[in-house]
């Protein structure tokens, strides 16, 4: 399961249920990470109407929802809904320039919800708004996916704008992505870890692994963002960014 080249620590190592041993990633990142930011959203906004998440925090309401507020501070957290006129999900950006790292958060779903966490590269060209992987969650599963090397590629989003559906391309893009199953309970607040450990990204909900993935994309040298990404509505909290230094495979 490690992608990297030294000899864990017994700190980063737990046993399974059936004996065998497992990567920890929360002792492996409070080893190796040195925290970029967090932020436990614990103010108030001065204007009601208006997004004033403040902390470093933007968003595309602007020019997605003509300006309408689709992200605000509740009760010391951050909700987001996406508005009725809004043409895209909503997406909240940080910047958080790493080549490994890791995003610990806080978040709270309700049926049909979903929480994306984006790891962007605005300054490559040769994918779309510089997506490069993904981790999506929702209560029933949390999908990891390469997009640098898959459907934000540049020249296979256009070949899928264009109406290609050949098996070729399908085939070629299911590789890119990797499903796992989960059970969370709606309206109750779980616990995120995702880390980007070389071209490997891996799954934490609850301190529990749910599954990594290996794939070229996600081992792209620079992340210069963060993005949280929501389709109808959510909650997040507690949010910290790391960057990780190891000896690993690219």
């Amino acid at each position: 399961m490690q992608s990297r080249l030294f000899l864990p620590t017994l700190l980063s190592l737990l046993l399974c249920a059936d004996g065998a041993m497992a990567f920890d990633d929360d002792a492996f990142v409070r080893e190796n990470g040195t925290a970029l930011f967090q932020d436990d959203f614990n103010r108030h906004e001065s204007t009601p109407d208006k997004e004033e998440l403040g902390n470093g925090w933007t968003t595309n309401s602007a020019w997605r929802a003509k300006g309408t507020k689709q992200v605000s501070l509740e009760d010391g957290a951050m909700h987001v809904t996406k508005a009725a006129i809004a043409d895209h999900g909503v997406a909240i950006f940080h910047n958080a320039a790493f080549q490994d790292g890791a995003v610990r958060l806080r978040f709270k779903l309700e049926a049909g919800d979903d929480l994306g966490v984006d790891f962007v590269d605005r300054e490559l060209k040769t994918v779309h708004a510089g997506h490069l992987c993904l981790a999506h969650i929702t209560l029933k599963d949390v999908t990891l996916t390469d997009s640098k090397t898959g459907n934000m590629d540049n020249a296979i989003r256009e070949r899928r704008l264009a109406g290609d559906n050949s098996p070729e391309l399908l085939q070629l893009l299911k590789t890119k992505t990797q499903r796992f199953p989960v059970n969370l309970t709606p309206g109750e607040w779980h616990t995120l870890l995702v880390v980007v450990d070389g071209n490997v990204m891996r799954a934490t909900i609850d301190n529990k692994p749910i599954g990594e993935f290996k794939s070229p994309g996600i081992g792209h040298p620079t992340k210069r963002m963060i993005t949280l990404a929501v389709n109808k509505s959510g909650w997040v909290d507690d949010v910290k960014v790391w960057s990780l230094k190891c000896d690993c495979e690219q």
